[in-house]
């Protein structure tokens, strides 16, 4: 049971990663629009999603990383 849950952390963090890719292009993309309505609102959606799958891939590491120590921690325990 504890593999699936490596792999499920894994796979969250390549898809909060490829979600912050995404986000950097389409605020990259904002740029070369004409409208300024369209502008405004294609920049705020991408710095959202920056927002959001930042936030998130950090959470996936930092749960990783606390597992990792407390597993590490208790196999030098024991």
């Amino acid at each position: 049971m504890k593999y699936y849950w490596w792999i499920l952390q894994v796979f969250l963090t390549l898809v909060s990663i490829f979600f912050f890719i995404f986000g950097i292009d389409l605020l990259i993309g904002s740029y070369s629009l004409n409208n300024p309505y369209n502008f405004i609102m294609t920049f705020f959606a991408a710095s959202l999603i920056i927002l959001i799958s930042a936030a998130l891939g950090a959470t996936f590491i930092i749960k990783m990383v606390r597992v990792y120590k407390r597993l590490k921690s208790t196999d030098h325990l024991s």
